[in-house]
């Protein structure tokens, strides 16, 4: 893979080296949402530029070691670029916000919310035809979320209350959203777009992006707090590079489903490292969640074939 892209022959066709692509991909997005809550109570435009542009290292590096790294910012479509970043940044902000307000593995579920969102959204936004197999999935994966919401949500105005864990859901659930949104955008620049180039602009966008929150104040770090927000950024970039290659290797319909590994990971780092135990209701919520996403996958890919046999009955023009 040195010195040159990966040839046509090896793509799609390594769907064990694309699944372990995609499970260490979430390992170290998991590391990466454990070392922002080991930082505590940082502002979240601090957090994304942190996140954002130390990422970029580890991505340059790669693309320096696939010889592509004069034209990782080579593009036509700026602008896609940046509105991308702006929406990310919003995700981004309000995720982190969440993850320090509520426990990990809860934060993570969550945000499980985002591809049945984006099922919802490319059919409201782009008109693309979700017939009621899939709509019925997103119903059953937004009454998962509402099941782990529903304990913070049912004590709204009560004295039991807590505020900050609230917050928190709320700010996850509208981050999932951005995301969804920023997914759409995402699916635009691939028509046209690299993925390493799509990243690289994401990253420098953002961090940029993230520059502009100082003025709502950003706090003073300790050494302990800058090297866990450096590190979480490192891991972001290894993550999407670790993402980008599993897909690479294998279909997506083949490596999506790996992405709930992170919730089983979520759990073991919050009980060993935060000593965060998980409710009923986030097991149970997670598990309805996680169920109706791989129905949206298996539906995807039931549907990618239907198309691949009809190509291959109709006749050229």
């Amino acid at each position: 893979m040195a010195g040159g892209a990966v040839s046509a022959a090896r793509v799609g066709d390594r769907p064990l080296t694309g699944i372990l692509f995609k499970i260490a991909s979430v390992a170290v997005f998991v590391a990466m949402q454990s070392f922002i809550k080991a930082a505590g109570d940082v502002p979240a435009g601090q957090i994304v530029f942190y996140r954002s542009f130390f990422a970029i290292f580890p991505i340059l590096l790669f693309l320096g070691y696939q010889g592509e790294l004069r034209t990782g910012f080579s593009t036509n479509r700026p602008l896609g670029h940046i509105y991308r970043g702006i929406i990310g940044v919003m995700s981004m902000g309000l995720g982190f916000f969440a993850l320090t307000r509520l426990p990990l593995p809860e934060a993570i579920t969550l945000n499980y919310a985002q591809p049945l969102l984006v099922v919802a959204f490319s059919a409201i936004f782009l008109g693309e035809p979700v017939r009621a197999y899939r709509w019925a999935a997103v119903i059953v994966g937004m009454v998962g979320v509402i099941i782990v919401s529903w304990p913070k949500l049912s004590l709204a105005g009560g004295d039991g209350l807590d505020n900050s864990e609230l917050a928190g859901v709320i700010a996850a659930l509208i981050a999932a959203a951005f995301s969804a949104v920023a997914m759409l955008q995402v699916r635009s620049l691939v028509a046209t777009e690299r993925s390493a180039t799509i990243v690289l602009w994401f990253s420098a966008s953002a961090s940029v992006i993230a520059l502009l929150t100082i003025p709502f104040g950003w706090g003073s770090l300790t050494g302990q707090q800058t090297a866990f927000l450096v590190l979480a950024g490192v891991c972001g970039g290894v993550a999407q590079i670790f993402m980008t290659e599993g897909y690479r290797y294998a279909q997506a319909s083949t490596v999506a489903p790996f992405e709930y590994t992170s919730l089983i990971l979520g759990l073991v780092v919050g009980y060993a490292v935060f000593s965060e135990v998980p409710t009923i209701h986030m097991i149970i919520g997670g598990l309805i969640v996680i169920g109706s996403g791989i129905l949206i996958i298996w539906r995807e890919r039931q549907l990618g074939l239907q198309r691949g046999r009809a190509r291959k009955v109709t006749p050229p023009q």
